[in-house]
């Protein structure tokens, strides 16, 4: 008699998030391009490192987390102890990531000062959410809809179960750029790592196309 185990799937480490405890009381809801800019002065490299991404700061939110303050003139984010700024890296970049401590980041006149980092590798979560997927504002949310399930499945990932939520219109000096939430559900193991590592579409230095995982999609389609 032959008895193989299958043996359980684990993550590989070559891409993970590095989270930083931060000092900062409140930054502005549009912050992507100037976090972004900041992040970039104090490590050039990251310009040239199409594998980096930087997580936009968000705090704790009402429901299950799929809303936020919306005023972007007249609100702030106010942060916690809680609250983390974090990149996506590859291992390499771990150690000049780190120098960022002790760094304080000018966003739009609000100082944030990085403290400690700790690694977390990515999830093996069967269900993974983007707050933020570059779109066409033209185009409806069927035909967007359409378009993320081709590119998926051009990167090996069939799709399964697929949900759009919140419009949102990043505003940048010199553009607005338009992006659509989106919950991936479904998703085996390997295929939730590699939308991880390689996202989706454009703006990666700008929080756009990064993946992170979530509970399940039942509550956010009761929502919609």
């Amino acid at each position: 008699m032959v008895w193989q185990e299958e043996k359980p799937f684990v993550a590989p480490d070559d891409i993970v998030d590095l989270s930083f405890r931060i000092n900062c009381k409140c930054l502005p809801i549009e912050h992507a391009h100037t976090l972004s800019r900041a992040l970039h002065e104090a490590l050039p490299w990251l310009g040239k490192d199409d594998r980096v991404g930087i997580h936009l700061v968000h705090v704790a939110e009402s429901g299950n987390g799929w809303m936020r303050p919306v005023d972007a003139e007249n609100d702030l984010l106010l942060l916690s102890r809680r609250t983390r700024m974090t990149l996506r890296l590859p291992k390499d970049r771990l150690d000049e990531a780190r120098q960022l401590k002790g760094v304080t980041l000018d966003i739009d006149g609000y100082s944030l000062e990085v403290s400690d980092s700790s690694v977390r590798e990515l999830s093996i979560s069967t269900t993974l959410f983007s707050r933020y997927i570059i779109a066409d504002e033209e185009e409806s949310e069927q035909v967007f809809t359409a378009s993320v399930v081709s590119e998926l499945g051009g990167m090996g990932i069939p799709v399964r179960k697929l949900l759009c939520g919140r419009t949102h219109t990043l505003n940048f000096p010199d553009r607005k750029v338009f992006t659509r939430s989106l919950m991936i559900a479904d998703l085996e193991p390997e295929q939730s790592v590699k939308l991880q590592q390689v996202g989706l579409r454009e703006g990666r230095k700008y929080g756009c196309g990064l993946f992170i995982p979530h509970k399940g999609i039942d509550p956010v389609g009761s929502m919609k």
